[in-house]
């Protein structure tokens, strides 16, 4: 009987860090879930290439954001491949607006994506990768969640739960072979739909001591880290790739 190959779920997963991290890991010897809530193109293409790369893929259109839609996707990878191993909760929005503007509706919105969608996420990978004895889960904090920001308070609040939700289940974990850390990163380059958040990152690279924004692969080289078996003793980790950006 053949050893059934490991999976990898990676929500927001059609550009940038999380196309970066799909490729990664299918190169890794992955096979692959890609996500998107809106561009199917992006993800089939993403999921073309991991095929070339040697993975079995599985691309899912579901707004994690929506508890129904994210549910589903995990019942639909975790039957198709038997289980997910590596669970990457890159997905997020970072909308700005004065605390006073922030109504129930965009509070409400701002952490289903970038917090309760992660917290169903991992809900659902858990029970399998404890019976399966090993597990990876990767969250994404940003600099919204040690820094704060002018018109970013719902944002901060849900990437500060998002450290919470880390620490706490890699202590919680950890003795069953799972591990659970969050990455913070800096600016990083990329495809940026939104002309005002391409133009911030841009300007960004001023404040950056290594003088530069920093690359979607440069993350995914952590995270491919972070879910191997060499990365197994770091756990409950918030890890910074800022290129020294303290502010």
């Amino acid at each position: 009987m053949n050893e059934r190959k490991r999976a990898a779920l990676v929500t927001g997963s059609g550009k940038n860090i999380g196309r970066a991290t799909v490729l990664n890991l299918a190169r890794d010897g992955f096979n692959v879930v890609i996500n998107g809530s809106s561009d199917r193109a992006a993800c089939d293409e993403v999921a073309e290439k991991a095929k070339a790369l040697g993975a079995e893929t599985l691309v899912i259109m579901a707004d994690v954001g929506d508890q129904t839609a994210c549910d589903a996707m995990a019942k639909e990878a975790i039957d198709r491949f038997g289980g997910i191993d590596v669970l990457v909760n890159n997905a997020a929005i970072r909308p700005s607006h004065e605390f006073t503007d922030i109504t129930d509706e965009i509070w409400d919105r701002v952490l289903g994506v970038n917090l309760h969608g992660a917290f169903r996420l991992c809900r659902a990978c858990l029970p399998g990768m404890v019976e399966r004895g090993w597990g990876r889960i990767v969250n994404f904090a940003g600099m919204n969640a040690i820094h704060g920001y002018n018109g970013r308070a719902h944002v901060s609040v849900s990437k500060h739960g998002s450290w919470g939700l880390t620490k706490a289940l890699g202590k919680e974990f950890g003795p069953k072979g799972i591990t659970t850390n969050i990455i913070s990163s800096g600016p990083i380059g990329g495809d940026h739909a939104d002309a005002a958040m391409a133009k911030h990152i841009a300007e960004m690279a001023a404040r950056v001591p290594v003088g530069r924004v920093g690359t979607p692969e440069e993350i995914a080289a952590m995270i491919s880290y972070l879910v191997s078996d060499q990365g197994g003793f770091m756990n409950g980790q918030l890890i910074q790739i800022n290129g020294g950006t303290e502010t």
